[in-house]
C-alpha cells in the first residue's frame, strides 16, 4: 500500500554519529512505497548557516538527495535549523515548504507544521520567535563572520537546555485551543506536528485529529500515513546501525 512518512526532531550533529547513521540507514532501507517523504523540522541540533557545511551534514544532504530523485521530500523549518537555506536544500534536493502547509492526504485535509508555534504558553520563547523571524535578523545573523555565528549557536543551545530543565510540563506542549484556530482556520481535520517530542496520535473530535512525530534522541521515530490512517513506528537503533 502506498504511504507518505513524515519525520522530524532529529537533531542531526557531529556528536551524535549514531543518529546520522540510523538516519541514513532509514533513507536508504525505509521507503519502500513510500510517495513523498516530510521531514518537519529540526532536521538538525543546530545550524549556523547554508556557508558552515560541517562534513557529516554534506553526507546527509547526498543521502536526502539520492532519495529526492526518486520520490519528492519537502522540508519544514524547526526552532533549532530555521537557518536552513536554499542552497543547503537545493544540494539536498528539498523542497522548503511554508510554516503552515495545508494538503489533501488521501482524503484527509491536514495541515503540516513544526508545532513550535502552537506552545503558546511558553511567552519568552514566542518573544524569541518572533524577533528571529524577522527578515532584517536572519539577513544580519546570516552576515556575522562564522566563528561568531558558531559561538552563538552555542550560547542559544545551552540557554534552551537550562530554560527547558525549568519549564513546566503544560508550557512545552501545544495549548489545545492554538491547535482549534489552526485547524479551523485552515479548514483542516488533521494536523501532523513535532517539536514536542511527545509522538501520539490524538483524537480530538468524531473528525478531528492531532499527530505528533517522535524524536531521534533514542530511537528513530517514523509516521506512516496511508489511505488507512495514520502509524507511528518506532526504529530500534540497534536495528539500524
Amino acid at each position: 500500500m502506498k504511504k507518505t512518512i513524515f519525520v522530524g526532531d532529529l537533531h542531526l550533529s557531529a556528536d551524535r554519529p549514531d543518529i546520522t547513521q540510523a538516519f541514513i540507514y532509514f533513507l536508504n532501507h525505509g521507503l519502500d512505497n513510500t510517495e513523498a517523504l516530510y521531514i518537519i523540522g529540526d532536521l538538525f541540533e543546530v545550524w549556523m548557516g547554508d556557508d558552515i557545511a560541517e562534513s557529516f551534514t554534506i553526507a546527509i544532504a547526498e543521502a536526502i538527495k539520492t532519495v529526492s530523485n526518486s520520490i519528492p521530500v519537502y522540508f519544514t523549518h524547526g526552532n533549532r535549523d530555521f537557518m536552513v537555506g536554499k542552497q543547503f536544500c537545493l544540494r539536498a534536493g528539498m523542497k522548503i515548504l511554508p510554516e503552515v502547509y495545508c494538503i489533501n492526504l488521501y482524503g484527509v485535509n491536514t495541515v503540516i507544521l513544526h508545532g513550535d508555534s502552537l506552545c503558546t504558553l511558553d511567552i519568552a520563547y514566542q518573544r524569541f520567535r518572533r524577533f528571529r523571524s524577522l527578515d532584517i535578523v536572519r539577513w544580519v545573523y546570516s552576515h556575522l563572520p562564522k566563528k561568531t555565528r558558531l559561538n552563538i549557536a552555542a550560547k542559544i543551545r545551552q540557554k534552551s537546555v537550562q530554560g527547558n530543565q525549568q519549564k513546566h510540563y503544560e508550557i512545552m506542549d501545544v495549548e489545545s485551543s492554538a491547535v482549534t484556530a489552526l485547524l479551523a482556520s485552515t479548514g483542516c481535520q488533521r494536523m501532523i506536528h513535532g517539536h514536542t517530542h511527545r509522538p501520539a496520535i490524538h483524537q480530538l473530535t468524531a473528525q478531528e485529529q492531532r499527530v505528533v512525530v517522535g524524536d531521534w534522541y533514542t530511537q528513530g521515530s517514523v509516521l506512516n500515513v496511508s489511505e488507512n490512517g495514520c502509524e507511528l513506528v518506532t526504529l530500534p537503533f540497534s536495528e539500524t546501525n
